[in-house]
C-alpha cells in the first residue's frame, strides 16, 4: 500500500509520526506524498480550536477521496464522534497505541480497500516509543519522550484529558534509546513529554524514584558528541527539584534552556487556570537561572483573554514581558476546550481577544530584538546541529540560540568558534573562526 503519514502538534507528536513512519517501510508499505496515497495516516492534536478544525476538515476532505483514514494522536481520545461525525468509516489508533500502526495496515490488507468495517486499537499503556526504528524528519535530533500524561489538570488543557494520568517510562529505558539514537549519529536529542519537571514523580515508593535532574546526569554521562535540549517544565514541577536541577543543567552537554510556561502574569487569572504556582514563583524559578547561567535562553507561553481576565490581569502580564524579556513567547489566544472545567467559563469577546494578543505580540517582537541586536559582535564557541534549510549549517550557542552559517561544509557535531555578524527575524548569522573537535 502506498500510505501518507501527516502529523499535528508538539515534539511529541512529531516522535511519535517518526516511529510510525518507520513502521510503514518495515512492512513493506510506501511512503509517499498525500496526491499518491492510497492510506493516509492523520497524527493530530487537539490543544487549539483552529488546528482541531483544520484536521476535522482533512478528515472530511479524505472521506470523499476513496482513501483509506487512520486516525491517531490525542484526538481520538476526547473527540471520536466529532472524528466519525466527518468520516464514519476512519479507523482509529489511541495515542497510546501509535506502534499498532502495521498491526492496522495488516488488518486492511487482508480486508480490501473499501470495506465498510472499522477498525480500532486503543491501549491503556503506552507501548512501543523507547528503542524502535524511526525515520526521522531530521537524521541528526532524536525526540526522545520521557512520559506519558499529566497529574495536574489546568482548567483548559484538554492535553491531560487525552493523555491520562502521569507515566513515566523507565530511566533504563530512556537511556538505551538515547545510546541507540547517538549511536545512529544523532548529535541532538530533545526531551519531551506534556511536562519534563513531573519525570519520576509517579514512579514514588517503587524503589525506582529517579527524577529528572538524576535522569539529565545519567543521559549527559552516555559517550559521544551530543546536546540535549530540555523541553517544556511548568513552574510548578520545577519548585521542589530546582536547586537539584540547576546542578543538572551545570553539564556542558545541556543547553542553557529554560521553557517555563507562566500563562500568565496575573495571579488571580491564574488561580482560575488552576496552575498551581503563583507568578512569584515562576519569577522565582526564571531569576535562579538567571543567577546560575548568564546566557540562559527564556522560552515561555502566555494565554490572552482568558474566562475573568481583566484589562489590569492584562496588563500585568505585558508589564511581564517588558520586565523579564522572554526570547521567545508563544502566544494563544484562549480558546475553549471541551472536557475541560473551563469549557462552562463565560468567554472574553473576541475583539478584545484580537487587540490584547497583537499588543502583545507586538511588545514581544519588540523586547526580543533589541536582545538580539546585542549579540552582533559576538564571539564564541557553537555546536553545529543540523544543515540549515537554505545553504550553510544550523548551529546552536550554549544557550540553544540559532546561528545559520552559511557556505558552511562542516559535520553536524562539530564545535566551532564563530562570530555573530547580523540578524534575521528567525536566527543569527554567524562567520566561521575555527573549529574545536568532531563527533
Amino acid at each position: 500500500m502506498k500510505v501518507h503519514v501527516a502529523t499535528f502538534g508538539c515534539s511529541a507528536s512529531q516522535a511519535s509520526a517518526e516511529i510510525m513512519r518507520a513502521i510503514v517501510r518495515d512492512k513493506g508499505h510506501a511512503l509517499v506524498p498525500l496526491s499518491d496515497a492510497d492510506v493516509l495516516v492523520i497524527n493530530t492534536c487537539t490543544v487549539k480550536y483552529a488546528t482541531e478544525q483544520k484536521i476535522l476538515h482533512i478528515i472530511r476532505e479524505a472521506a470523499g477521496s476513496g482513501k483509506e483514514v487512520i486516525v491517531t494522536g490525542c484526538m481520538p481520545e476526547v473527540q471520536l464522534e466529532d472524528i466519525l461525525k466527518q468520516n464514519p468509516q476512519a479507523h482509529i489508533l489511541g495515542v497510546n497505541s501509535v506502534s499498532r500502526v502495521g498491526e492496522l495496515l495488516d488488518s486492511l490488507g487482508k480486508i480490501g480497500k473499501g470495506s465498510k468495517r472499522r477498525m480500532q486499537i486503543f491501549l491503556h499503556q503506552p507501548e512501543g516509543f523507547q528503542s524502535v526504528p524511526r525515520i526521522r524528519y531530521n537524521p541528526n535530533i532524536h525526540i526522545c519522550q520521557l512520559s506519558q500524561g499529566c497529574n495536574y489538570s489546568c482548567s483548559y488543557c484538554i492535553v491531560s484529558v487525552a493523555r491520562g494520568n502521569l507515566r513515566s517510562f523507565g530511566p533504563e529505558e530512556i537511556i538505551a534509546d538515547i545510546r541507540q539514537a547517538v549511536s545512529e549519529g544523532c548529535r541532538e536529542i530533545w526531551l519531551t513529554s506534556q511536562d519534563n519537571g513531573q519525570y519520576g514523580t509517579d514512579r514514588r515508593g517503587t524503589g525506582k524514584n529517579i527524577l529528572l535532574p538524576e535522569l539529565l546526569r545519567m543521559i549527559c554521562a552516555i559517550p559521544g558528541q551530543f546536546r540535549v535540549r530540555v523541553g517544556m517544565m511548568n513552574p510548578f514541577s520545577v519548585l521542589p527539584i530546582l536547586y537539584d536541577l540547576l546542578d543538572a543543567f551545570d553539564n556542558e552537554k545541556v543547553y542553557k534552556l529554560l521553557h517555563l510556561p507562566v500563562q500568565s502574569a496575573s495571579d488571580s487569572v491564574l488561580r482560575n487556570m488552576n496552575r498551581y504556582h503563583s507568578i512569584e514563583e515562576a519569577n522565582h524559578v526564571i531569576r535562579q537561572f538567571r543567577s546560575r547561567f548568564d546566557d540562559l535562553t527564556l522560552f515561555t507561553d502566555i494565554i490572552v483573554g482568558f474566562p475573568g481576565e481583566t484589562e489590569e490581569d492584562f496588563k500585568k502580564s505585558v508589564n511581564w514581558v517588558e520586565e523579564f524579556r522572554p526570547d521567545k513567547v508563544n502566544i494563544s489566544r484562549y480558546t475553549p476546550r471541551p472536557h475541560t472545567k473551563a469549557w462552562d467559563f463565560h468567554n472574553t469577546d473576541s475583539r478584545i481577544l484580537t487587540r490584547r494578543s497583537n499588543e502583545l505580540h507586538s511588545i514581544s517582537r519588540s523586547t526580543k530584538f533589541a536582545t538580539k541586536n546585542k549579540l552582533i559582535g559576538w564571539e564564541g564557541n557553537v555546536f553545529l546541529s543540523k544543515e540549515a534549510k537554505k545553504q550553510g549549517t544550523m548551529a546552536r550557542t550554549d544557550s540553544y540560540l540559532p546561528v545559520v552559517i552559511p557556505q558552511c561544509n562542516l559535520e553536524p557535531g562539530v564545535t566551532c568558534r564563530i562570530l555573530i555578524y547580523d540578524t534575521t527575524p528567525g536566527y543569527f548569522l554567524g562567520r566561521l573562526l575555527g573549529s574545536h573537535g568532531e563527533a
